[in-house]
Formats: C-alpha cells, structure tokens, sequence
C-alpha cells in the first residue's frame, strides 16, 4: 500500500487477552493490519488476507485515538501482514514513543530492518507444511534481539524436524531464548507436539492458542 496521508488500512481493533507467546494471558490492544501477500495452508485469518476492498482506512490518529479509549499498555501489531503497509513503521514508532510496550507479530516473509528497535518482534518462521517456506528471509535473524521471539507453526512431524534443523543450523538460542513452538490448531494435537519436544529435549517452548480454547475459535475480535 501507498504511504498516503499516514493512512493504514485495519482489519480490526480489539480489545481482548494475549493468546500466544511469553506475554500469554495478559490483555493486550489488538490491531489487525488488512492484506497479506502469503497464503499459509493453516491461516487462520482469512478475512485479513486481501490487500484492497477489505478493512478500514483509517489514520494514525484515529488508530491511537481508538487504542487509548481501551486504558491498556499493551498493543500487538498483527495481520495479515503488518510490514505490508510502510505506514505501520509510523505508527509503531509514535506508540513507542508515547511509551506503549509495542508487540509486532510478522512472517520470516518481509524485511524487519525497518522496524524501531524499541518494539518487540514475534517472527514467525514459514515451516514447509505452510506452503510458504521458500519465502522465508534468514537475513532478518541478524535484527533479532534477545527481546523478541521466533514462532515455528508445526503441522506435522516434518515441520517438527525442519524447524528444530533451523534452530541447530543458525545456533537461534544464542540470538534469543524465545523460541515458540505452536501445534497448527486441528492439525496437530498439543500432545503429540509435546511428546517431539520432549523427545528432542530442546528447551523450546510449546505454546498454545489460548483464545481459541476460551472462545469459539473461530471467533472474530478475540
């Protein structure tokens, strides 16, 4: 999308309880950003996948006007494909500077060396079950930081080994210790990616989607 007039094209903005990642459980701002250019076979979010004749165009006001009627510290930044939208690299750096504690929710897809160094980056690296993996950009591992996390969806046994094998092969623990594991909701059952990880004995951390076990899982602004 064009960077016209600090205008950003927004799925959704919602108030609701952090369902993934070291922050699970906490009531978070969610802003969902409309388009993403991958096409992952587990996405969860399809009504947020198209670029154009979806969502809302809204400026970067309105979105922190909007964000500070919720009295939450806490803002995710997802999609969709937020980096898809240069204007996100705006807003992201006023929310900082106006000190919210900014989580960015991105692929291994799109160029993260644009983002302020004061937000927390969850990248989520494409397994070969998602269909997307050879869109994965390894450079972006040299701007990740202790801080910020790196989320491996697994949906089956040959996802598990492939991301373990990324671990091993750019040694991730010594680039964060933040390594998620998330079992492709009705694909894998938590168990089974459990009892890998408990075979592979690598501190990763499993994590699940918390709000689909609190709400319909289908569920919109959630």
């Amino acid at each position: 999308m064009k960077n016209k007039n600090n205008m950003l094209n927004i799925s959704e903005i919602f108030y609701s309880i952090q369902g993934e990642g070291t922050r699970a459980g906490l009531p978070y701002v969610f802003i969902r950003l409309q388009g993403c250019k991958l096409r992952c076979k587990w996405c969860d979010t399809p009504y947020a996948l198209k670029l154009k004749g979806e969502g809302e165009l809204m400026t970067i006001d309105k979105i922190i006007s909007v964000i500070k009627s919720y009295q939450c510290n806490f803002i995710q930044i997802t999609g969709g494909e937020p980096l898809h939208q240069e204007n996100v690299c705006q807003l992201m750096k006023m929310l900082c500077t106006r000190k919210y504690t900014v989580v960015l929710e991105t692929s291994g897809a799109v160029d993260i060396s644009i983002v302020d160094k004061r937000v927390i980056k969850i990248m989520d690296l494409k397994c070969p079950g998602s269909g997307m993996v050879k869109l994965n950009k390894f450079e972006n591992l040299n701007y990740i930081t202790k801080k910020d996390e790196i989320k491996f969806v697994i949906a089956d046994k040959s996802d598990f080994d492939w991301a373990i094998g990324i671990i091993e092969k750019f040694e991730l623990f010594n680039i964060t210790k933040n390594l998620l594991f998330s079992p492709a909701f009705n694909i894998v059952e938590p168990e089974t990616l459990a009892t890998w990880l408990l075979e592979s004995e690598k501190p990763v951390r499993l994590q699940l989607q918390i709000h689909k076990y609190i709400w319909e899982p289908n569920k919109r602004g959630v």
